[in-house]
């Protein structure tokens, strides 16, 4: 990287302008210059009306002084005595390089959201001056970037990012137990701020709460066993594959759009059917009786809570999943209804039964998805127990790695009936196997259907499907706070603090919610992840100049956007903010660069 100069007539006058260029090498060995940091204008005349001044922070007096900068190897003007600066523009100097974009783009759907509004107002600074407002917008932002525990933002993020300059903080922001202290602060707040994001996805998108998702999962933690009856961290049923680590259970709540509206965090070992009927209470209670449709997957509702549902005042409406075993009950009744067609690909059957509608449907995407997983994983079991009938293992061994092949595949695992050696067999044991087609008729049956159940008696089929599809979206939020946001593991040992984590992450993923709505309109197929990604390119460096009078000269300047980048702030009505004002230190004395 090296100084280059522009020089532009302006009202008759000549103005100098300085910027950083580096070289970059382009195809067939061509080297091209790229201007990667903006210096501004530095004084090259002699005469009084040209001179120009900046704004630059003075820390020894600890306020903002007009400078005028002049290269050092011209002559200070007389009239400039007192406010002239000469510096030495070839001992320029580059400066703690850190992640500025994804930072800046955090920040700004932090206050899209009006966070630092509604946390400025919960969490006022304390008497020692400690800004817990900024120490959560850090975390959130630190959660949807580059997750990772408190203790690695304390040791080595917060130093690689620009938070400290966008939020006008230094170091001490983060100290570690400041970070755990903020943590204890924010759960007496969830339910205010349900509220308060509701409203601002109302404001912000139209959003519409009238269709509610609910589903659950689980999250495993790094901490030791046992714990008291009444912790929430227990082992129970593992989403995560992780029996072994104790958990606990998150029920969420989206809109279709995927617009988070509430969750709760439950024992690990809690059963998905007793939820159910304390989240239709909390929303009541939070946001009043109303007519909603409740979408769930099956295993969720019992038949006690859709009786209630189904006598509530006003009416309350739901769309479910139904086990596969009631559809050997229906069958026959289903067999007699004509098949409909809601969209290309998609069938349905409607059958009415007393105050509900089953409704069978059948989608060519999903049976082709489901037939070619089925005839795979029964390929590769079919391989591994030809290969097991070929080994001479003694009876314990056959049955530990017949158990390991069960374990991979479990699917097709169904449709094999095995003749297993008799237990007591000392010598070297056999086994046959052969493919059930009773099992693999019936499979074939029912894959790429689904039996749904619903008291929504006037809707067409074709919106009750539709209705249904929508869970993805609930699946995807799962998907995006376990993996994209890393909620999974936990490292905290106190449950509170576990809860908390878990709010942290939740507010980070509402600022994903908030760019992917942003982003739906203009690019449906670019990810949240790929737009922080891309503006994470776009650094922050402290460019040092030393002054002829012992002092030095500090522009904090972040990179040239790319055209890309300025692509993605025009679409999504974006402004970057101006370059952060000069600072000069005292002489003798460096800028303190935390």
């Amino acid at each position: 990287m090296f100084l280059r100069c522009h020089a532009r007539i302006k009202d008759g006058k000549e103005h100098r302008y300085w910027s950083v260029v580096e070289n970059r090498r382009c195809g067939r060995g061509k080297v091209v210059q790229r201007q990667v940091l903006y210096l501004g204008e530095i004084n090259d005349t002699q005469h009084e009306s040209w001179c120009r001044t900046i704004e630059v922070f003075d820390d020894k007096r600890e306020r903002t002084l007009p400078l005028a900068l002049f290269p050092a190897d011209r002559q200070l003007p007389n009239f400039a005595a007192g406010f002239g600066v000469q510096v030495r523009l070839k001992e320029m100097e580059l400066h703690r390089p850190r992640q500025w974009g994804a930072c800046w783009l955090a920040c700004d759907l932090y206050e899209q959201l009006g966070l630092d509004e509604f946390w400025g107002e919960c969490l006022p600074d304390s008497r020692e001056g400690t800004c817990w407002q900024h120490i959560l917008q850090t975390l959130v932002c630190y959660r949807l970037i580059d997750p990772g525990s408190e203790w690695r933002l304390h040791r080595q993020w917060f130093e690689q990012s620009a938070m400290g300059d966008l939020l006008d903080e230094d170091y001490s922001l983060v100290e570690k137990n400041a970070l755990y202290r903020c943590l204890d602060r924010v759960l007496e707040h969830k339910e205010q701020l349900f509220g308060h994001l509701r409203q601002r996805w109302q404001d912000l998108f139209g959003a519409g709460f009238e269709v509610l998702l609910y589903d659950l999962t689980s999250t495993y933690f790094e901490s030791d066993p046992a714990f008291e009856e009444t912790d929430k961290r227990q082992f129970g049923y593992s989403r995560d594959k992780r029996p072994d680590c104790v958990q606990v259970v998150i029920g969420l709540i989206v809109s279709p759009e995927g617009f988070p509206l509430a969750y709760e965090v439950l024992p690990g070992n809690t059963s998905d059917k007793t939820t159910l009927r304390e989240f239709l209470r909390k929303i009541e209670e939070q946001y009043g009786k109303a007519e909603r449709v409740w979408l769930m997957d099956r295993g969720i509702p019992t038949e006690e809570v859709l009786a209630e549902i189904r006598a509530s005042d006003p009416p309350i409406y739901y769309l479910v999943g139904t086990p596969k075993g009631r559809l050997s009950k229906l069958e026959a009744e289903l067999l007699e209804r004509p098949w409909q067609s809601v969209r290309s690909g998609v069938e349905v059957k409607v059958l009415p039964q007393e105050n509900e509608l089953y409704v069978f449907a059948q989608s060519r995407d999903r049976l082709n998805k489901e037939r070619a997983m089925r005839r795979r994983q029964l390929k590769a079991l079919w391989k591994r127990l030809g290969q097991l009938q070929q080994m001479k293992l003694r009876a314990e061994n056959l049955l530990l790695k017949l158990g390991e092949a069960k374990g991979r595949y479990r699917a097709a695992w169904r449709l094999i009936d095995l003749q297993l050696p008799e237990p007591t067999t000392e010598a070297m044991a056999s086994f046959s196997f052969a493919l059930n087609r009773q099992k693999l008729r019936q499979v074939r049956r029912r894959e790429g259907r689904y039996l749904l159940r619903t008291n929504l008696s006037g809707r067409e089929p074709a919106q009750l499907w539709e209705f249904y599809i929508q869970l993805v979206e609930i699946e995807a939020a799962f998907k995006n706070l376990k993996d994209d946001l890393a909620l999974r593991p936990i490292f905290h040992q106190l449950e509170h603090r576990i809860e908390a984590h878990i709010f942290v992450a939740f507010m980070a993923y509402c600022l994903h919610v908030t760019l992917r709505a942003r982003l739906r309109p203009l690019a449906p197929g670019l990810s949240p992840r790929a737009v922080l990604d891309k503006f994470a390119a776009i650094q922050m460096l402290d460019v040092h100049f030393p002054t002829t009078d012992g002092r030095t000269l500090i522009l904090s300047r972040y990179t040239h956007p790319e055209p890309d980048h300025k692509l993605l702030l025009e679409q999504l009505n974006l402004t970057l903010p101006a370059q952060p004002p000069p600072r000069i230190s005292s002489r003798g004395k460096l800028l303190n660069q935390n």
